[in-house]
């Protein structure tokens, strides 16, 4: 069986804002790329704003911003921008629909910048972009918002309170793929304190236990995000499944079944410009079962004896489909 895919998180824009000369085409530069995404049948795709804690994080971010609106601009025989009336209608589209998410606040605000200053470029990428999948604070290490998930000991911070503050009620999810746990624990409990209104996810992240490492969710904070109505995006990196055994990927999205997570699992893949990497021991980043986002209809097919033909479509697309029509209804 064939279903539509919705993956919640890949670095294309930040391929296209930081490599000379870069093509989204190119199917040979990025795993992600458009013709990529096409043959795996994705019909969503979340396009992650990506900086580094950094000065000019702020204008990396609104760089990527244009390219997003570019993108959509430049390509609309191919990709569409994927609103609500794209979500009701999501069985007549014949498009890549593309929503951007920042990943790594530190684009709204590096460390100088001051509340105006972070308040006004969360305003104007927003403005950019029409609206945000998600938010994540952090990104591996620490910034003023918070702990990233490489850092321990380093919760939530008085500026991260702020900006959950200034995301509440406007449709916007948190994202915990990168928090530490004391991060995620705090964010939930500012949420909850303050009755804020926003959902709360993990776009790309895996189950540590399945794999113990800090990028994956424990199981007390995927059960929490089941609780709320969130959904889980299965990250396809080796280094988040198990560096050897590519079959543990059927073992991290079963986990999320296992947990009750029937209606939240979904598909995180991660794909993202590698050419650059510095670290040799990392390569291939991807098992040749998800090397690419054309992979979709033979990981689906592979699964098929693994789960049931409606849990198969909701890892697909429905549960991904179903929390943004809900939040944007």
């Amino acid at each position: 069986m064939s279903y539509p895919i919705i993956d919640m998180h890949c670095d294309l824009l930040s391929y296209l804002a930081r490599i000379p000369g870069a093509n989204p085409y190119a199917k040979g530069e990025i795993a992600c790329a458009i013709p990529w995404l096409q043959a795996g049948k994705v019909r969503m795709q979340i396009l992650a704003i990506y900086t580094d804690v950094k000065p000019e994080s702020m204008s990396l971010a609104t760089r990527q911003a244009h390219i997003f609106s570019e993108l959509l601009e430049k390509n609309e025989n191919d990709l569409a921008y994927a609103d609500a009336e794209f979500l009701q209608n999501w069985d007549k589209q014949n498009c890549v629909g593309i929503k951007a998410s920042v990943e790594n606040a530190a684009g709204f605000g590096n460390e100088s910048a001051s509340w105006n200053e972070i308040y006004s470029q969360f305003d104007a990428i927003l403005q950019k972009v029409k609206s945000l999948a998600y938010i994540s604070l952090t990104h591996h290490t620490e910034n003023r918002f918070g702990g990233g998930n490489y850092t321990k000991g380093i919760g939530l911070k008085d500026d991260g309170k702020k900006l959950l503050d200034y995301m509440a009620g406007k449709s916007i999810p948190i994202d915990l793929s990168h928090t530490s746990d004391l991060l995620a624990e705090g964010i939930l409990n500012h949420i909850d304190s303050n009755t804020l209104d926003i959902p709360v996810i993990a776009s790309h992240s895996n189950f540590r236990e399945i794999w113990n490492h800090p990028r994956n969710l424990t199981d007390e904070f995927a059960k929490e995000i089941i609780h709320r109505g969130g959904i889980i995006g299965v990250n396809f990196l080796r280094a988040f499944l198990d560096p050897e055994v590519p079959e543990r990927l059927f073992e991290h999205i079963l986990r999320g079944f296992e947990l009750g997570g029937e209606k939240s699992i979904c598909f995180g893949a991660d794909y993202f410009y590698t050419k650059d990497f510095g670290d040799p021991a990392r390569f291939p980043f991807y098992f040749p079962l998800v090397e690419n986002a054309g992979k979709y209809p033979s990981l689906i097919e592979s699964m098929e004896d693994k789960l049931s033909a409606a849990d198969l479509e909701g890892l697909a697309y429905r549960n991904s489909l179903e929390f943004y029509r809900k939040i944007q209804s």
